[in-house]
């Protein structure tokens, strides 16, 4: 089985999300199905199949988290050094437009572009991976070529 590398702050967050839905979700919606039992033929009962919509839906996120979690390979940052890697927290600016970004490089299972966790797959994420404070790279984006300076590297 493949590791799937992932910050601690990523691992808490997915392990807070399957607590949340074992203990909270789960239970609210088997109430709700055996509500929508209540009000006869289930053939015609759209609470009903909403509610067996969302356990499905709520069983497999249980499955996918479960999985992701026994397969993590939790890494501190604050370890590391040098070089961009894994975990690296890196302020970025864009050579045409002057604009400054910060993102931190992670796992597929924790990214989330909008508050700046940046997919270690990502084109992005690979052009700068081995890169160090001050060097510039250019990435491939759906928009077209991009190039940036690298302003900064930190481990936090």
């Amino acid at each position: 089985m493949e590791k799937i590398p992932m910050t601690r702050a990523g691992y808490t967050a997915l392990d807070g999300e399957l607590k949340t839905l074992k203990s909270e979700e789960r239970p609210a919606i088997i109430r709700a199905i055996a509500e929508a039992r209540e009000h006869g033929d289930l053939s015609e009962n759209a609470e009903y199949h909403a509610a067996r919509e969302k356990q499905s839906f709520i069983e497999g996120r249980i499955k996918e988290l479960e999985s992701i979690l026994g397969r993590a390979d939790v890494i501190d940052p604050a370890k590391m050094s040098g070089a961009i890697k894994f975990g690296a927290t890196v302020t970025l600016v864009d050579e045409d437009t002057d604009e400054e970004k910060t993102y931190q490089i992670v796992g597929e299972a924790e990214a989330d572009l909008e508050r700046g966790l940046l997919n270690m797959k990502s084109p992005l994420a690979r052009a700068l991976i081995g890169k160090e404070e001050g060097d510039s790279v250019e990435v491939r984006t759906p928009g077209g070529e991009r190039s940036y300076e690298i302003l900064s590297v930190r481990y936090i």
